[in-house]
């Protein structure tokens, strides 16, 4: 498969980064300094949107809490123009400096850094990027998704249409978002204005309701106890009725699906239900062999979470017939925003519990999954091989394999590919016309790589 191929170009060209120069991972000051000198400090804050990533709202009637320069700038130091985020800049830490030379912006690193290069931004960022909420600019056509959502899954039985409707509007809705963000670059870029069709937004519903089914049938797969804040259904309901919810909640996005009507739409979010099932099944083994391990892994990747975005920023694309090129541009941006989103959340699970609670969760290895960081380590520790075939079964494996990722640049590494990905998905939207939504994607693929849960 060419995505998943793609991917793993990407894993080790990475690898041969930062095999060539590990101390660049140490510091992004030692990076930047290459194309920068003097510099005046200025502060960035973008605590406003990473909130609302991490947040559970209780419903998808958003507001935007973002002020302009939130008072975090020394208004006595430079002028209000200043406030704005010039082109060249990617946002990585807690602050970023000014240089006097034109376009001239590097990251001074803060405690918990993550490197990303600004050499893709310079296209698609203006300077007033760091005003850009990405929800606010779909508010109007998500405040009514969830309720919309669950009237499509009314039902006479009123136990499954509790369960069914359950989660909806408690998530961030992550992914509907997207989509109805590509679904206005693509109408921008033909001079239509920054709207969305109703067949779009029909696609940005069934984003959604595919994504909820596949966390219904994953809470029982994996006897998880807790989703978005809530006891899981899984627990509360048991193994059987869980199923069952999350097969209706299937069964209702494929009606809607169909009542969209184009069947190369049809075509296209059938194939995120296949790949979403293939992956969920691919995650429950593994190969002996190194490099196939790794292959896997992101084949793995793509089709259990990155697919769903790809695929609904491609129908999005194709509803606005836009030609071909902008079409697999559409696709390209979801498929990198994907896989960045879910190498963060490989690396989440080794710091973000540390963070949170003082404690680590290590979940994807008591599960008896080989993540990202656990993969990076094993090249350097081949003892690690043997318990991720046996699924970490064993007493002291998931102690011992956690110590090893740990010892090793296992969690810099994964971060640097999803750096990578995410850099990649901000070079494709330069292919459409300049737009707020267009930056407000290119933001969204930023601040993924600081979310912190």
């Amino acid at each position: 498969m060419a995505a998943p191929g793609v991917s793993c170009r990407v894993f080790f060209r990475t690898l041969k980064t930062l095999r060539r120069n590990r101390s660049a991972l140490n510091t992004v000051q030692e990076f930047t300094n290459r194309t920068t000198n003097g510099s005046s400090e200025i502060s960035l804050n973008n605590d406003s949107l990473i909130r609302r990533l991490h947040s559970r709202p209780s419903s998808f009637q958003l507001t935007c809490y973002h002020k302009h320069c939130d008072n975090q700038h020394n208004h006595d130091r430079h002028h209000r123009h200043q406030c704005h985020i010039p082109s060249r800049l990617a946002t990585s830490g807690s602050s970023i400096s000014f240089s006097t030379k034109s376009n001239a912006w590097h990251l001074v690193p803060s405690s918990r850094t993550l490197t990303t290069s600004p050499l893709y931004f310079s296209k698609v960022t203006p300077s007033s990027m760091a005003d850009i909420d990405p929800y606010t600019l779909v508010e109007s056509d998500m405040k009514d998704l969830a309720p919309d959502i669950c009237k499509v899954l009314e039902i006479d039985v009123p136990k499954l249409e509790y369960m069914t409707q359950y989660y909806f509007g408690r998530g961030k809705a992550f992914r509907p978002m997207v989509c109805l963000l590509m679904a206005k670059v693509c109408n921008n870029h033909l001079n239509t204005g920054e709207i969305v069709l109703e067949s779009q937004r029909n696609v940005a519903m069934v984003a959604e309701m595919l994504h909820t089914a596949s966390l219904v049938h994953d809470d029982v797969i994996d006897a998880a106890d807790e989703r978005r804040g809530l006891e899981s259904l899984n627990k509360k309901y048991g193994q059987r009725q869980s199923i069952l919810a999350g097969n209706y909640i299937l069964s209702k996005a494929t009606m809607l699906l169909a009542q969209i009507g184009n069947p190369q739409i049809i075509s296209i979010l059938s194939t995120v239900i296949e790949d979403i099932i293939s992956g969920e099944f691919m995650q429950l083994g593994s190969k002996e062999d190194e490099n196939e391990r790794f292959q896997h892994y992101l084949k793995k990747t793509y089709k259990k979470t990155a697919s769903l975005i790809a695929n609904t920023c491609k129908a999005v694309a194709v509803m606005s017939d836009v030609e071909e090129t902008l079409v697999e541009a559409a696709y390209e941006y979801g498929r990198n925003l994907g896989m960045s989103f879910q190498l963060v959340d490989d690396v989440l699970d080794f710091v973000a519990s540390q963070q949170a609670m003082g404690k680590p969760t290590d979940a994807d290895l008591k599960l008896g999954l080989a993540n990202a960081p656990v993969l990076f380590a094993a090249m350097e520790h081949k003892e690690l091989q043997p318990m991720i075939m046996r699924r970490f079964s064993e007493e002291g494996d998931v102690e011992y394999a956690r110590a090893m990722v740990e010892k090793t640049d296992g969690v810099k590494q994964t971060m640097m590919l999803a750096t990578r990905h995410s850099e990649e998905a901000v070079k494709t939207l330069s292919k459409f016309s300049s737009c707020s939504a267009r930056e407000a994607l290119a933001r969204v693929s930023q601040i993924l790589l600081q979310r912190e849960k």
